[in-house]
């Protein structure tokens, strides 16, 4: 399914004829990434991040504590603390961040590691299909970096323009 346009707000590929859906818990880490990612150098407390990104603070805490783990934020408690990339936004890709966001949810049932308890199974012709299409799906977000989709608030960040307004 060819990508026909890339939204600038959150750098989500819109496909023709169908959406690929990504779990909320991905959406966010994305969108803290993309928004940590316009100033590298400057932590952010996760309260404003999670005003500005209008996300549920409680559920901005479990994606951060999880970004840390991964090795993709640093936190620090305190004056001058806050949440910041660990790592320099051009050596994030999308698609390493979605592979290991995503890895708790299975896109079909059978893809658990239990294998589910999908009835087509052993036979089924369908899951070959549907891993093609996720590895082309994930292949596509690897050519992309966290920095590409910088994000810069509601003041504008870089440039000092406003933020785009948008769909997200």
């Amino acid at each position: 399914m060819p990508i026909h346009k890339r939204d600038n707000m959150y750098c989500k590929y819109i496909f023709s004829g169908a959406d690929m859906r990504l779990a909320a818990f991905t959406d966010y880490g994305l969108r803290i990434l993309m928004r940590l990612a316009d100033k590298p150098e400057e932590a952010l407390t996760t309260q404003r991040v999670a005003k500005e990104l209008r996300i549920p603070y409680n559920h901005l805490a479990k994606v951060v504590q999880d970004l840390a783990r991964a090795g993709y934020v640093r936190t620090q408690r305190g004056a001058g603390g806050g949440v910041r990339l660990a790592r320099p936004p051009q050596a994030i890709s999308l698609g390493e961040v979605v592979r290991c966001l995503e890895q708790r949810y299975a896109m079909v049932e059978c893809f658990r590691p239990d294998g589910g308890a999908c009835l087509l199974m052993p036979n089924c012709r369908f899951r070959l299909k549907l891993m093609v299409a996720r590895d082309a799906f994930l292949a596509e977000l690897d050519k992309t970096s966290i920095a590409e989709c910088a994000h810069p608030g509601p003041c504008g960040g870089r440039g000092g323009a406003p933020a785009a307004q948008g769909a997200g």
